[in-house]
């Protein structure tokens, strides 16, 4: 019964932080207030509010803290396949390049222009995370493969993307378009519309899709590559699907929330705490509380020094470093 309470658990705790989330703030809303909007807005009876607290929850704060739930479930999602795949436990999209790719893309659309007006910030960073990923895979394939030149190209990616995105910001941006890219680098989600809401729920629904299905391939490749080959599993098939899809959450998150660090690896790594190794159990609870942690990080950015907002990405560093390094202390000492 402990997966299933855990996942029920957590499940219940996003439900209630987006609804708890929602009501914090200035304005006076209370969460019964949010649950009657909603209800409203979704074909219900009318919500005994005004018309401005009705725009301050449906308009404002339930995109933003929908997109925020979205965003750490995906990328908690994309650190639980790649900490697999690699079968290496301090993998996150940040290793592979891709986060550093698709903020290339993004800024190159969004300051140099980058088809004229034809690409949206969405294509652009998927562009940017694609060529991150090949370029990487090319260079793991030429040093003969394997998990240690998958981690050390894609640190030779992550550098080089990176630099460049700071080359462009640097040498093409004015003062005011470096202070938004600069802040929007480290993640934010000031700006969550709808549209947001639904280009990410649609990109990391079909990832959450396709990792569920392969989780019980997920479970033959942390056995080892001949084992998997052993059980019928196809590892380049595999890798190139789940990595492909990996690919494309990443950078859809990233052109809405940018690029928020800590959040794939430390979260796969507390639902193995709390269910297990197996990735039937370890891809439902690390989405569930990759989504409550990232609804928290956000509230606790616009709310602990308002009205200036911090960047969410400095929010998930200072929780995320001395998490990661407790779960680190309990692994040492066989805790599990």
């Amino acid at each position: 019964m402990r997966p299933v309470l855990a996942v029920a658990a957590t499940l219940l705790a996003v439900v209630a932080s987006v609804a708890a989330s929602i009501a914090l703030g200035p304005a006076n809303v209370t969460v019964p207030d949010v649950v009657a909007v909603v209800v409203a807005h979704l074909g219900g009876p009318p919500a005994d509010v005004s018309r401005i607290q009705d725009g301050i929850v449906w308009e404002l704060r339930l995109p933003r803290a929908l997109l925020a739930a979205i965003s750490g479930c995906g990328l908690a999602l994309c650190g639980a396949i790649m900490q697999s795949l690699l079968r290496n436990r301090l993998a996150d999209p940040f290793v592979l390049g891709i986060s550093s790719g698709a903020s290339t893309g993004a800024v190159s659309v969004a300051v140099l222009g980058v088809g004229a007006g034809a690409l949206s910030l969405s294509t652009g960073a998927f562009v940017g995370a694609l060529v991150s990923f090949v370029l990487v895979m090319m260079l793991a394939t030429g040093a003969g493969g394997g998990t240690g030149p998958v981690i050390l190209a894609g640190v030779a990616g992550t550098q080089l993307f990176s630099a460049l995105t700071s080359f462009i910001v640097l040498s093409s941006a004015d003062a005011e378009q470096t202070r938004g890219v600069l802040f929007w680098l480290l993640g934010s989600l000031a700006g969550a519309g709808w549209s947001d809401v639904a280009v990410c729920a649609g990109a990391v629904g079909i990832g959450a899709v396709a990792c569920v299905v392969a989780a019980p391939s997920l479970d033959a490749v942390t056995l080892g590559s001949d084992t998997a080959r052993a059980l019928g599993v196809s590892l380049l098939r595999l890798s190139v699907v789940l990595l492909g899809v990996t690919a494309l959450m990443t950078a859809t998150i990233v052109a809405s929330a940018g690029a928020i660090g800590f959040v794939g690896l430390v979260i796969p790594h507390a639902a193995r705490i709390l269910v297990g190794t197996a990735h039937h159990r370890v891809l439902p609870v690390s989405m569930a509380i990759g989504a409550v942690f990232m609804v928290w990080a956000d509230t606790l950015a616009r709310s602990v020094f308002a009205p200036q907002e911090i960047p969410v990405g400095v929010v998930t560093a200072l929780v995320g470093v001395p998490a990661f390094a407790i779960i680190l202390l309990r692994s040492r000492r066989g805790v599990r």
